[in-house]
């Protein structure tokens, strides 16, 4: 479909087992998202791209945990292991990934004082990156997302693409979910709620 594009989310080797903040599952799901890349004309990959000591790292914090939550002046944030830090092995993309159709690689998260998950507007809601410009300039009405994490970075950025005018679609078998106190099943209602179509691996 010349007006449909393939979404990968933060398919990196510090979400991946082995990475400072794996998600469970992730790495039996990069076969399924090489043949979804395989299927469409158009791919677009984000990038967690932190630079050190960025404010949503535990780390950052004195005596704060990983997973804590902390108010930053847009509201509560989760506090983070270091992950995905600019120009590290841990931010690269997964081994495995085949990022050769890739058109367009779009980094988040490289505001030292924002945390970012949806791949169109950081955890603010007012620093935009670009990208719905971009797929919209490009003629495309329908996205479709996957990669990691499920209940984090993919549900918020297919959230995002809903409320800037584009038909969404998550295909969740190649997603992986951190669940961190029950997050993917609120994240599987809200999308349900926002007209969002779930789907399997064809």
């Amino acid at each position: 479909m010349p007006n449909e594009a393939l979404i990968v989310v933060d398919m990196q080797n510090d979400f991946c087992e082995g990475g400072a903040l794996a998600v469970p599952g992730a790495n039996a799901i990069v076969p399924l998202v090489n043949r979804l890349i395989g299927r469409y004309d158009h791919v677009v990959l984000t990038q967690d791209w932190h630079p050190a000591g960025h404010a949503s790292f535990a780390s950052s914090w004195k005596d704060a945990e990983p997973y804590s939550t902390v108010q930053f002046p847009y509201g509560a944030q989760t506090l983070w292991p270091e992950h995905c830090v600019q120009g590290t092995v841990g931010a690269a993309f997964h081994p495995g990934l085949d990022t050769t159709k890739a058109q367009m690689i779009v980094r988040k998260g490289f505001h030292t004082g924002i945390d970012s998950y949806s791949a169109f507007r950081e955890n603010d809601r007012m620093t935009r990156t670009g990208l719905d410009g971009y797929l919209k300039a490009r003629g495309f009405t329908r996205l479709v997302f996957c990669g990691l994490a499920f209940d984090y970075c993919v549900s918020w950025s297919a959230i995002d693409a809903r409320q800037a005018g584009f038909n969404v679609g998550v295909v969740l078998d190649a997603t992986a979910s951190i669940d961190l106190d029950g997050s993917r099943k609120r994240k599987l209602t809200e999308l349900r709620q926002a007209g969002i179509n779930l789907t399997e691996t064809p």
